[in-house]
């Protein structure tokens, strides 16, 4: 199982944009998108899309986003 640190897009609300955060680590494993931890968040699976394993150079910028994506993998 592969871990790494990442960073994670999260949508925002409507007053304000979404935005990277760091400080996050990723499990890849035989399961569809990726698990990732941090201590101030409860661990979940998401998309791949929503990780980038670089820092973003522009946190404000989102990725790119699929049609009807779904944010957390149940």
């Amino acid at each position: 199982m592969e871990r790494e640190n990442c960073w994670v897009w999260f949508k925002g609300s409507l007053k304000e944009g979404g935005s990277w955060k760091g400080g996050f680590t990723y499990k890849k494993d035989d399961i569809s998108g990726v698990l990732i931890q941090n201590p101030g968040y409860v661990q979940c699976r998401v998309p791949d899309w929503r990780i980038s394993t670089t820092e973003p150079p522009d946190k404000s910028i989102g990725p790119k986003i699929p049609d009807n994506a779904n944010w957390k993998i149940l």
